[in-house]
């Protein structure tokens, strides 16, 4: 048996139940870890609400964690007792004391890397990686912007585009968090209060951005677009503020003849070496201290609710962990 925090129906944090559960031994190729930490995310707070869907009910959200592997099953090979691992893709059910997954999702956590800031970078720092190198690979010399930029995948990303030579414009809600944004990385830093598009146009000289990263959504989806170059792109990658809906294409043509895309982490690392490479340059850019990862705030596992509560209310900076 083990532990683990399960939703029963979609809802607020007092959904989530603490809750003991039978712990099944590893099938084949799959690996059953013990969580030294788990990752919180954005992500598990739509799969709570119901804004995506739980395969089925009651559930084990959570994506991301970093433990030992007690116990692997038939054909597991690259994993082994004893090692130490980290993940960040699907399926859910991180929320737990142990878990058994998919052996060939695991990655092995390099040595001066801690538990927590394994649970705590990767899946915001693989989605980092993906967005800046992959869905738009961002050239030395460019100026691009960041929303939620104190954020937990904001602050690595301000780093990591700073890293790679880019002029980074921040956004985010408070002076506090515009001063932790500049501290890592950012160039300029907006207030989501400001006439954005506006003070976007004064940065550039006009120019305007061949980039948005946007993971706020509804809210600032119409603001991101103002902010482009003609043929930019709008990277819609999260709904902090609530879903996006379809816009009339037209407004892209209108605009500039602009690209949206809305890319996930798991369609970036569905083949097990895209996973790994992402996987080897989050830990490069961590181990050369190009990026830190900061791990702002921890819960026990068995608190999540608060967790959830703070990480709505906007009251988190960079990452949280959850410790069993």
């Amino acid at each position: 048996m083990t532990h683990a925090i399960r939703i029963h129906e979609t809802g607020g944090p007092e959904k989530m139940v603490w809750e003991e559960i039978p712990l099944p031994a590893p099938k084949p190729g799959e690996a059953l870890v013990r969580h030294k930490a788990v990752g919180l995310n954005f992500i598990d707070v739509y799969f709570r609400t119901g804004l995506y869907k739980a395969p089925s009910l009651p559930a084990i959200i959570g994506m991301e964690g970093a433990g030992v592997v007690e116990a692997v099953g038939d054909g597991v090979t690259d994993i082994a007792p004893g090692d130490r691992v980290a993940y960040a893709t699907a399926p859910i059910g991180a929320y737990a004391e142990a878990r058994c997954i998919k052996a060939d999702r695991l990655v092995k956590l390099p040595g001066p890397l801690s538990f927590e800031q394994g649970a705590a970078m990767m899946l915001q720092g693989m989605t980092a990686a993906f967005l800046v190198k992959k869905c738009y690979p961002v050239r030395a010399g460019q100026t691009v912007m960041v929303h939620a930029a104190a954020g937990g995948v904001g602050l690595i990303m301000c780093q990591w585009l700073k890293h790679l030579g880019a002029t980074v414009i921040g956004v985010v809600s408070t002076e506090e968090k515009a001063a932790l944004a500049r501290a890592h990385g950012a160039a300029h830093v907006l207030l989501t209060s400001d006439d954005i598009p506006a003070r976007v146009k004064e940065i550039t000289g006009g120019a305007m951005l061949p980039v948005v990263f946007d993971s706020v959504g509804r809210d600032t989806f119409n603001i991101s677009l103002d902010c482009l170059a003609p043929f930019g792109m709008m990277v819609s990658y999260g709904n902090a503020s609530g879903p996006v809906a379809i816009p009339d294409l037209g407004i892209l043509a209108a605009k500039g003849s602009l690209y949206v895309t809305r890319p996930t982490l798991a369609t970036y690392t569905a083949k097990r070496e895209d996973l790994v490479s992402h996987a080897n340059d989050l830990f490069e850019v961590v181990s050369s201290d190009a990026v830190q990862i900061r791990v702002n705030q921890t819960f026990p596992l068995r608190n999540a609710a608060d967790a959830h509560r703070a990480l709505e209310a906007r009251q988190t900076t960079g990452s949280t962990v959850l410790l069993p």
